[in-house]
């Protein structure tokens, strides 16, 4: 009884979008509270240490002494490496929720892909029981960007969105609360990242960092050739394969199209597999009200653009797509006690 006062008055329900390439926390009541990658720097000279969490170990990327390794524990959207990703959730949690002795730990909600295994999910909930949370709950990626993206989940309609996030690219539809389709595409931001890298070294052959080819990403990435711009292009420096000397070159808005041409086909083609699939019923709302774009790589230009031209349907980013699926997550704290929309613990 005393700690079901205590949580009412004190602890506040998370949301929580665990994602490959960042950690988004949505904390019922105020929204989004922290937001950053998830990324840890462990010292292996002290018994495998951790550093630096977040912001501040990503800013440690390519730039570290031997003993101290900056690790990503998140792969594809799920676990990589269990220990780690338990230590950045508990960093996380507290940072947002305090540890103050009276306050119980709160529950969670947690956002994870379609293609998650049943070992995936045990993962997942485990780190999140261990990292301080009460009781854990899961929602597919899917579903809480279609509820973040305002769509009628609820009604019987269908309802399409795309999430692109660092790891993978989840398709699905929803029509009459739940995912009547779902599908994870390995593909996402971070392997338009690594195209840039590997055109680069054989183009140039010049080596770039992780860091160095997410703003040229940013900066001038186009996915549909309409958008190419001769004046679009950014100076890059990189460390030159055969001589070893630092050198600088710039690169055009043409030259990133080619380089990540083939996972933003990738991408399309995920979509177009989940159009065909979907009941004809569905399909023909789909082509009404068109699709629904979330996650950081909806923001590569003209996505949208060529997913329409390849499929036929109008494609639309959503309102802040980068936070979309952790402000789905957090709408769905009300269904929590329900375990309504696909939710289960």
């Amino acid at each position: 009884m005393l700690i079901k006062v205590a949580r009412r008055w004190f602890a506040k329900d998370m949301a929580i979008d665990l994602g490959t390439a960042n950690t988004i926390i949505y904390v019922d009541g105020r929204g989004i509270v922290l937001n950053e990658p998830s990324v840890v720097a462990i010292d292996n000279d002290t018994a495998k240490q951790v550093r630096a969490v977040g912001q501040a170990a990503k800013n440690m990327l390519g730039k570290t002494p031997g003993g101290i390794n900056v690790v990503r524990p998140m792969r594809n959207g799920v676990i990589d490496d269990y220990r780690v990703t338990e230590q950045m959730l508990n960093h996380f949690i507290r940072k947002v929720h305090g540890a103050k002795w009276f306050t119980p730990g709160p529950r969670i909600i947690i956002c994870v892909p379609t293609s998650a295994s049943s070992v995936d999910r045990r993962a997942i909930h485990e780190s999140a029981l261990a990292a301080g949370a009460t009781k854990v709950f899961l929602l597919e990626e899917p579903m809480a960007a279609a509820i973040g993206c305002n769509l009628p989940v609820q009604e019987p309609i269908g309802s399409m969105v795309l999430d692109i996030g660092g790891g993978t690219s989840e398709v699905g539809v929803i029509s009459y609360g739940g995912l009547v389709y779902g599908k994870s595409v390995p593909v996402g931001g971070d392997a338009f990242d690594q195209a840039i890298v590997d055109y680069v070294r054989q183009k140039h052959g010049i080596a770039i960092g992780e860091t160095t080819s997410e703003r040229i990403k940013k900066q001038i990435a186009v996915a549909h050739v309409s958008l190419i711009s001769e004046e679009q292009e950014v100076q890059v420096s990189g460390q030159h394969v055969a001589q070893g000397a630092p050198r600088r070159f710039a690169l055009s808005s043409a030259d990133i199209h080619e380089a990540i041409l083939r996972p933003a086909e990738e991408i399309v083609k995920g979509v177009s597999q989940g159009l065909e699939k979907v009941p004809p019923d569905l399909a023909a709302d789909i082509a009404e009200r068109g699709i629904a774009m979330t996650g950081g790589g909806s923001l590569v230009s003209g996505m949208d653009l060529l997913i329409q031209e390849k499929t036929g349907v109008s494609a639309t980013i959503s309102e802040d797509p980068l936070t979309c699926v952790a402000r789905g997550c957090g709408q769905a704290l009300q269904f929590v006690d329900r375990q309504n929309l696909g939710i289960f613990a």
